[in-house]
């Protein structure tokens, strides 16, 4: 049965909502791929389905064409704008959650696409269940048994600082094993560390004691 205009409408806007609802997400993480790309990615796949649908509709019986294979190009091409989401930094590898959940909407939008209404909107809540639960429950594992822990501190640009931070650390007998600077908003910073932490010390204590540094606005523990 051909999808008609009205349906077709109706689709787009729910792949541009639940797309949304991921990708909104990322943007809160500060991830390579945030809100705009996962909607453009969920639309695309959602209108690939669409026209899946409507072409097979328009030959069948006609032919052996197979309505499946243009969404198969989506499957297999979503690769190419996943990787791009990847970044090897020192020995860490960072972005596979995101090129995961550029993947997961594809399907989402796919589905979304073909009518499958309820499997479109289950994934996408438990995508976002897994985004945001399961990092809670690695931080609470860091918190309990720490070793090596990534941290990135969000500061005011000001002179000394990383050393401030290099300072505190030390006092703790905390060793840095990996460190750089990014820039912020006018006059601000973020600072991604990975650090090592002794038995004796705590990760609730380090953020503690960075948290007191003057002009420190945040300190948070990335997921990826």
């Amino acid at each position: 049965m051909i999808i008609d205009d009205f349906n077709t409408v109706l689709r787009l806007v729910i792949s541009l909502v639940l797309g949304g609802v991921i990708g909104f997400e990322r943007q809160l993480q500060r991830k390579t791929a945030g809100l705009r790309t996962h909607i453009l990615v969920c639309l695309g796949s959602c209108l690939v389905a669409i026209m899946s649908v409507n072409l097979y509709a328009n030959v069948q019986g006609l032919t052996n064409a197979d309505p499946a294979r243009l969404a198969a190009q989506v499957v297999s091409g979503i690769g190419f704008l996943g990787a791009g989401a990847i970044m090897k930094e020192g020995p860490t590898i960072k972005g596979l959650t995101t090129a995961a959940s550029l993947w997961v909407v594809a399907s989402v939008g796919l589905a979304v696409g073909v009518g499958a209404m309820t499997g479109a909107v289950t994934t996408t809540l438990l995508v976002v269940i897994a985004l945001e639960v399961l990092p809670r429950i690695d931080r609470l594992y860091q918190v309990l048994s720490p070793s090596v822990c990534t941290l990135m501190i969000h500061s005011l640009d000001k002179p000394g600082q990383i050393g401030q931070i290099g300072s505190v650390l030390g006092t703790l007998g905390i060793g840095i094993t990996q460190i750089h600077i990014e820039d912020g908003d006018s006059g601000q910073i973020f600072v991604p560390l990975t650090i090592t932490i002794p038995d004796k010390c705590r990760l609730e204590q380090v953020i503690a004691e960075l948290g007191k540094i003057d002009g420190v606005l945040s300190i948070k523990i990335p997921e990826d």
